[in-house]
């Protein structure tokens, strides 16, 4: 009985030695900056007017910009000179302090800021003639779990930043960690392009960093112990936490089964990698693509080299369920079954004997593709490129009143000798044709637009 207690008496001391070790390291209380100066600092941030407003509408142009050609460098810049996460801030605090009059002041001012960051975003995507979303704005369409974890995070390192005197670079890091001001531009985007998804996606990801970066501040506030003003309605204030509960539960909820759905469609595809790479993969037979195909529940699979024979294809597709793939039914795709690999199999007819000489075989199997690729890109690249370049000419040259671009062969009637170069064919109004210095002008500006050394016009 002695031995027990003493050894329990041990667990409590080690216990208590190991708390206040992590309280002496994790104590941030004093750290502390002087309330009143934090508050101060925090409500001074929430207005926008004047100057602020100039620098949020810079910025959202700076970050549209960003979006636009995706680069995100400039979209680092503008989120680091956006002061959109004063009023966020301001909300956590007014709730943690019981400061309502500094609460309706911070909604007002993040409403503003809001209508007036996708105002001028929309506006700058209408005028734009670049209207093609590019992946750093397709990254802001689709919010998850992982962006409410980032959020929350990024608040709680904002506030205690704020709150002590070793500020240090912190806040620059949780504006671009947090990333306010892209979603609100590419909510702009959806508006001006007409796509609601877009919108609703970029707008639900705003939204998210609002309420969780507000409930990280109010939370770090109440853990710092700021003091409370006494004077507030007590039932105004039960009904105020009330609402936060439930902007956190209706904010959270979407996010996670968008998050759901992404991990679990991450497992399935390691399944089926494993189920190719344990049950399909064999020496001399290589899997070079598969197709899953959820509506008819298919998973389709191309194979070239040694063909896999009915009895290899039979135990695979029995030894799916193994993989948590049992309702998909397995389709081999192997020899002439495919058009795609049809002048794969008739050449590795030959070659199947020798690893070197089928690895040398798709080889130069691809290098053909590329070049072809090129050869087709080189031709359809101008018809993608025409609506641009005949809205650019229009503003430099207004008598323009279409253009049409192409690749165009030469071939001479005494030689062998054949040229190719661009050629394009400019309509105008009928009244105001082009001088001979403005073909020139023409001339010159295709050929820097379009990156050649030679450009054929013709006017209609």
């Amino acid at each position: 009985m002695k031995e027990q207690n003493s050894i329990k008496e041990l667990f409590t001391d080690a216990a208590s030695a190991a708390m206040s070790i992590l309280k002496k390291y994790f104590n941030a209380m004093p750290d502390k900056e002087n309330e009143e100066e934090t508050i101060r600092s925090i409500s001074d941030g929430v207005s926008f007017h004047g100057a602020t407003l100039w620098v949020l509408v810079f910025a959202i142009f700076i970050a549209s910009l960003g979006l636009n050609v995706n680069s995100t460098a400039v979209i680092i810049g503008a989120m680091l000179i956006s002061p959109l996460m004063g009023p966020i801030i301001g909300m956590g605090l007014a709730v943690g302090i019981n400061d309502f009059e500094l609460l309706k002041r911070s909604v007002k001012n993040y409403i503003v800021a809001t209508v007036i960051s996708v105002t001028t975003a929309t506006i700058y995507f209408l005028l734009t003639p670049l209207d093609e979303a590019q992946s750093e704005l397709l990254a802001r369409t689709s919010p998850t779990l992982y962006d409410v974890l980032i959020a929350l995070f990024g608040g709680a390192a904002g506030i205690v930043a704020l709150a002590t005197k070793g500020k240090g670079n912190v806040l620059p890091g949780v504006a671009i960690a947090t990333a306010l001001m892209p979603p609100l531009c590419t909510a702009g985007f959806g508006i001006a392009t007409g796509n609601i998804l877009y919108f609703l996606g970029a707008f639900y990801l705003f939204f998210i960093n609002t309420v969780f970066i507000s409930l990280a501040t109010y939370l770090g506030v109440r853990m710092m112990k700021f003091k409370q003003k006494r004077f507030v309605d007590n039932e105004r204030y039960i009904k105020v936490r009330r609402y936060i509960i439930i902007a956190v539960i209706v904010t959270m909820v979407p996010a996670t089964f968008m998050t759901y759905d992404i991990v679990k469609e991450s497992f399935f595809k390691n399944n089926v990698n494993r189920f190719i790479n344990d049950r399909l993969e064999n020496t001399g037979t290589r899997i070079i693509s598969y197709d899953i195909n959820k509506d008819s529940l298919t998973l389709r699979v191309i194979a070239v080299g040694k063909e896999l024979s009915d009895s290899v294809i039979t135990d695979a597709g029995n030894a799916m369920s193994d993989y948590k793939l049992g309702r998909y039914r397995l389709q081999v795709i192997q020899g002439t079954e495919s058009d795609s690999v049809m002048m794969l199999s008739d050449k590795l007819a030959s070659l199947r004997s020798s690893s070197d000489n089928y690895a040398a075989m798709l080889h130069e199997e691809s290098a053909k593709n590329a070049h072809m690729q090129n050869i087709l890109n080189e031709y359809t690249k101008y018809e993608s490129m025409a609506p641009e370049i005949a809205k650019e000419m229009k503003t430099l040259f207004p008598q323009a009143v279409n253009v049409s671009l192409s690749i165009a062969t030469e071939a001479a009637a005494d030689t062998t000798a054949i040229k190719k170069y661009v050629m394009a064919v400019v309509g105008t109004d009928k009244q105001k044709n082009f001088s001979h210095d403005e073909r020139n002008k023409i001339s010159r500006w295709l050929e820097m637009r379009l990156g050649v050394d030679t450009i054929k016009l013709v006017v209609e």
